[in-house]
């Protein structure tokens, strides 16, 4: 079974710092890739970051150094920490699990419902 569920997201002011947490079933814990997608207002959908479930990890270039995602297995989330944040961070962000990277977000991924994010200045 499948399920995606993103509780939290927020306000915060440029510079801060949020957490957003992802609660995945164990089989997608330990065998799908898990990310983070983010789609602003008028703006596409974009690829924020990702874990492999064997622990590697891919980055968007705007969000590198300031973004780091992890799994918790004792949570069993994938949680995304997000530091020095800006105001172009501000978007709605979604949980996203997928059978490897190249695919993950594509037709056949699983999705989250989504959590607002607003970072103001």
């Amino acid at each position: 079974q499948v399920y995606l569920v993103e509780p939290g997201g927020g306000s915060v002011q440029a510079g801060g710092s949020m957490t957003l947490s992802c609660a995945a079933s164990d089989p997608v814990l330990m065998r799908y890739v898990m990310g983070w997608f983010r789609q602003a207002p008028g703006k596409e959908r974009e690829f924020v970051a990702g874990i492999h479930w064997t622990g590697g990890t891919k980055y968007a270039d705007s969000v590198k150094g300031r973004f780091t995602i992890s799994k918790n297995g004792t949570k069993k989330t994938a949680d995304l920490q997000m530091n020095s944040l800006k105001p172009e961070d501000t978007a709605i962000y979604y949980c996203v699990a997928g059978i490897d990277f190249r695919s993950l977000g594509n037709s056949g991924s699983y999705w989250s419902q989504g959590t607002q994010v607003t970072v103001s200045s």
